[in-house]
């Protein structure tokens, strides 16, 4: 009934998440509301563990992709399941940080990271930076020369595969702001760049293609490319690196139509086809790194609104008016996100009302979705917004000085507050007088 296996109608019919009734989450804590299982994000986690050792024998390591849902209470979650962490600012850096995290097991992403974030990742031991740029490569000298560090390094390389994904979060193809191009060269003069420098130690090559995949394809064709560049690597240099990191990407399950690859299936069809190249070509099997992020985080979340303005305009549209909106996700504005959704408080009841779901911000394009299909809903019911887990809160923003909702998480069929809700004193607190 439900895209996400932490849901279900419970005996006073209304919407349960993760053991905890949603109407009594909006009620003690308030709407809008973040709710993510840490349950389920455990789960998720296992999931990656046991395809990495079934299928590899354990040989890598899986980073969280934090970009999708970054906070303390997620981050100790992850760690404690055994995973690294992949961050891509100096804020997701600190976040894992003040988590425990530990810094051996965090990687730093970025197409453009500053000096100062990069002297920050250095001092604070960091396993691995992955250098995006010719002239990153540059600045990652400088800085682990003065404070007298070895950096271990990946470089980024864009093997040319493009995913079937939105355009905007394609990222593997040639023309990408992320990344140096195997086929123009770039990706090679990186490498000689990295093995030549003093202070950097060359580990492997990183790669993402894109996010939202459902195909296991393209994951398998930049395996293979990636492997033969590593052979050409080592033909050309006599040097072989040992590090593989395949990125993230995985699709999740947001409307019932979607049919996402499992953990098992994406790292079995890669780690099958880096044993048969290696096989067939003489290279030693590298240490894989996977990036699940959105895999991990967004089935284990959900975003509980309270209805307010319920307004159906004969023979066009009905449109559910929310207390929240793009500020607490804008992902339907940015790309047109599909989402299911459910009136909690009428869970039990037939979904058969067709409504734009409209947030209150001052956009005509203000909208979690049109046409979703819900329980015909009134004036205070409780909605919840499913598979916002990963990119809702991150992407969060006080457009028309609206707070940033709270999150809560729930484990062992507890709930405890994770992120407290903003004020508007927290909103102008900046501000000069």
């Amino acid at each position: 009934m439900f895209v996400s296996d932490n849901a279900k109608v419970n005996s006073a019919g209304n919407l349960e998440f993760s053991g905890v009734d949603t109407v009594a989450l909006a009620q003690k804590y308030g709407t809008p509301l973040y709710v993510t299982s840490l349950d389920g994000v455990k789960a998720s986690c296992a999931e990656f563990t046991a395809a990495l050792e079934k299928h590899y024998g354990g040989r890598g390591m899986i980073l969280y992709a934090s970009k999708a849902n970054c906070n303390t209470a997620i981050c100790k979650a992850v760690s404690s399941s055994g995973f690294g962490l992949d961050v891509v600012s100096g804020g997701e850096l600190y976040t894992a940080l003040k988590a425990k995290v530990n810094p051996a097991k965090i990687c730093f992403h970025g197409n453009n990271k500053t000096d100062s974030e990069l002297r920050f990742a250095i001092e604070s031991g960091v396993g691995r930076i992955f250098a995006d740029s010719m002239s990153e490569l540059d600045d990652i000298e400088a800085i682990a020369a003065e404070t007298g560090k070895k950096v271990k390094v990946l470089v980024r390389a864009n093997p040319g595969v493009e995913a079937s994904t939105h355009e905007y979060i394609m990222t593997g193809q040639v023309d990408s702001k992320f990344g140096l191009s195997i086929e123009k060269g770039d990706a090679l003069a990186g490498v000689l760049k990295a093995l030549a420098s003093e202070h950097i130690e060359l580990a492997g090559i990183d790669c993402h293609i894109g996010s939202q995949i459902f195909e296991v394809l393209p994951f398998e064709d930049e395996a293979e490319m990636l492997m033969r560049f590593l052979v050409d690597i080592r033909e050309l240099t006599g040097v072989t690196l040992q590090e593989l990191n395949i990125g993230g990407g995985f699709g999740v399950r947001y409307v019932p139509s979607d049919d996402p690859l499992s953990a098992d299936m994406i790292i079995g069809a890669v780690a099958a086809r880096v044993k048969r190249f290696c096989a067939e070509s003489g290279f030693p099997e590298p240490f894989l790194m996977f990036e699940p992020g959105r895999a991990i985080v967004a089935n284990n979340g959900i975003t509980l609104y309270t209805v307010g303005c319920v307004k159906e305009i004969e023979g066009v549209r009905n449109y559910v008016s929310i207390d929240g909106g793009m500020f607490d996700n804008p992902r339907y504005a940015l790309y047109k996100a599909r989402y299911t959704a459910c009136v909690a408080n009428r869970a039990d009841r037939p979904a058969d009302y067709s409504a734009a779901i409209a947030g209150k911000c001052c956009e005509s394009g203000d909208l979690i979705g049109k046409d979703i299909t819900i329980q015909r809903p009134e004036r205070g019911d409780v909605l919840a917004v499913f598979t916002t887990g990963a990119y809702n809160y991150s992407m969060s923003s006080n457009y028309n000085r609206n707070p940033r909702p709270a999150m809560v998480v729930i484990e062992n069929g507890e709930d405890r507050l994770a992120i407290r809700r903003e004020t508007y004193a927290d909103i102008a607190a900046f501000d000069e007088e």
